[in-house]
């Protein structure tokens, strides 16, 4: 499979993103003029993305710090540096975002982080029924037994939030993928209480999104939804269900960002590459 061709007239950015806030993004930056390389973890979220001679995918794990720094090298030697990176990954991939941090700013090379939700950069003030943890251990500190527990947040700490939870009836919402499958089997939930449904992707967007994970925990008598403090679409959901059922919602605070990095939210990220592209004096497209 060929590459696309690269468009040297157009400024490069380089966008790491998913499939919430990504689409939206990737498209605004093709509307001002940038050509886009976009990474993206999995081959499926690319199915978002509509095609563009401007859109460059790529699929996979970057891997190492020094990984990136190839790719940029690479670049810079074939004659189309990267003027900018933008880091739209989720809030809790913490190991990019420090990695991207480590060698944009090793290199001067400009980085902007897209911040979810806008508002306070850890998330928004708490509301009634809703209590932040610091940390996935913070578990160890309530007493949830006999409460039918929803665990949305995702595979990697699903065993761990089991065994701070001793005596609760862990139900899973999880992404439709093998490895979520595996982990909550092995963290001995229940076949019957696992329910693995990618958020979204449903023809009604984030209001079908939030009415089917609303039917999954009325389906289950949910009694407290153990969530991620993650900003955007999927906060926005969980609060609203919660709301709506008079639920207790258990949120992961969100992790800092990386030190010396700027995160901005959607709008104002847009208008600082707005202005960018401009000072670069390319023409529109």
């Amino acid at each position: 499979m060929h590459d696309p061709p690269l468009h040297q007239a157009s400024p490069r950015l380089w966008l790491f993103a998913g499939t919430g806030e990504g689409p939206s993004l990737a498209s605004a930056l093709l509307a001002m003029g940038w050509h886009v390389k976009l990474s993206l973890v999995s081959g499926a979220a690319l199915r978002a993305y509509g095609p563009h001679p401007r859109l460059e995918p790529a699929i996979g794990a970057i891997g190492t710090p020094d990984a990136i720094g190839a790719v940029l090298d690479r670049a810079l030697a074939d004659g189309v540096p990267f003027q900018v990176v933008v880091d739209a990954t989720h809030p809790f991939a913490c190991q990019i975002s420090a990695d991207l941090a480590e060698v944009c700013l090793g290199r001067s090379l400009p980085l902007l982080r897209l911040r979810r939700g806008g508002g306070d950069p850890r998330g928004p003030i708490p509301a009634n029924g809703v209590q932040v943890l610091p940390g996935l251990e913070s578990l160890s500190d309530l007493n949830l037994r006999q409460e039918k527990l929803l665990l949305a947040i995702g595979h990697r700490q699903l065993a761990r939030a089991v065994a701070l939870t001793p005596g609760a009836v862990h139900h899973a919402r999880l992404l439709p993928h093998g490895t979520s499958l595996q982990q909550a089997m092995a963290a001995g939930l229940a076949p019957n209480r696992v329910a693995c449904l990618r958020p979204g992707s449903g023809l009604g967007g984030a209001s079908f999104a939030t009415s089917l994970e609303e039917a999954l925990v009325r389906q289950w008598g949910i009694t407290t939804i153990l969530a991620r403090q993650s900003g955007g679409v999927t906060e926005a959901c969980w609060r609203h269900v919660a709301q709506r059922l008079s639920l207790t919602l258990l949120l992961l605070q969100r992790p800092a960002e990386p030190e010396g990095v700027q995160a901005y939210g959607q709008a104002d990220l847009l208008n600082q590459l707005l202005e960018r592209i401009a000072t670069l004096g390319c023409p529109k497209p």
